[in-house]
């Protein structure tokens, strides 16, 4: 990461005093996070499994699947049998938002087209049920872990697909589409990943935007009209987020589905009201997450 560039980024985006905010949360260690699949067991069989191991675990506020783990570590919880079994599974708190605004019917179709490792696809399986899930992943080796924990976690009504996303035509209609998009990754930094790498730079950051307005369009293709998309990046950045958004609002029929978020929780301002922007801390990642209708 080009600390230089990020911060001349962040102070333009926000003020002095954010900017100092958001740096403080790159600096916290976060406390590991984790959901129930309670397709497999249920919330308190797990909660009084782990207070018995020792854990001690912080229910989540606008999510009654999810803790926090305040005395342990990740690799705590990965020796866990109900891990192992796939009882549960290891996501940040942000991570866990985009699949609550998804929407969707039985009988829906859902398409999750940048799936892998799978943390939203399994998520969708346990939130919404009597759906057909498609999950897309362009790369073999993450196409295979995408399989793994769909398979761990037991999801039997999801189809995979290798192929770049972008790819689909409109032979494909989905009743809702997840786009949790390529990014930069700028809201999941520590800060000595911000100090000891160099990976983003202009050319870096516009090849990102180009994907993801492509992989927005072509969602938006495949979405069936009336219906609904969710968005979401790990970044700070308007680029990555706002300014995708109002390029494809000026360009195609569609319009903001405004999100309320759940209180409590770390926001920053966003340009677009209605969208969610979500600043790190000891809890969270830095997250933004915006839902669009088809006209």
């Amino acid at each position: 990461m080009e600390e230089a560039f990020l911060k001349e980024r962040l102070l333009k985006q926000y003020n002095e005093e954010l900017t100092n905010d958001i740096y403080h949360g790159y600096e916290q260690i976060r406390y590991p996070s984790f959901r129930v699949n309670t397709k497999k067991t249920t919330v308190i069989q797990i909660q009084n499994e782990l207070e018995n191991l020792g854990f001690q675990l912080k229910p989540v506020s606008f999510y009654e699947k999810a803790f926090i783990v305040l005395n342990k570590n990740e690799k705590d919880i990965y020796a866990l049998d109900c891990f192992k079994e796939g009882k549960i599974y290891l996501q940040s708190l942000s991570s866990m938002l985009p699949v609550l605004f998804l929407d969707a019917s039985p009988n829906d179709s859902i398409l999750d087209m940048a799936a892998a490792p799978g943390s939203k696809t399994t998520q969708i399986f346990v939130e919404k049920d009597s759906i057909t899930i498609t999950a897309i992943e362009k790369n073999k080796g993450r196409k295979e872990l995408l399989e793994y924990n769909l398979k761990k976690q037991g999801v039997t009504n999801c189809t995979v697909m290798h192929m770049d996303a972008r790819d689909l035509d409109e032979n494909f209609q989905f009743d809702s589409i997840l786009l949790d998009a390529p990014c930069s990754g700028t809201g999941t930094l520590s800060i000595s990943e911000i100090k000891n790498h160099s990976m983003l730079n202009e050319v870096r950051m516009a090849k990102i935007c180009r994907t993801q307005k492509e992989l927005l369009r072509c969602a938006i293709k495949v979405l069936k009209k009336g219906k609904t998309l969710v968005y979401s990046t790990c970044s700070l950045l308007e680029e990555e987020n706002e300014d995708v958004i109002q390029a494809i609002l000026k360009e195609m029929n569609v319009c903001i589905v405004p999100i309320v978020g759940p209180k409590g929780l770390p926001y920053l301002p966003s340009k677009i009201k209605g969208t969610l922007l979500i600043r790190p801390n000891e809890y969270f990642e830095g997250f933004f997450v915006a839902k669009i209708k088809k006209l």
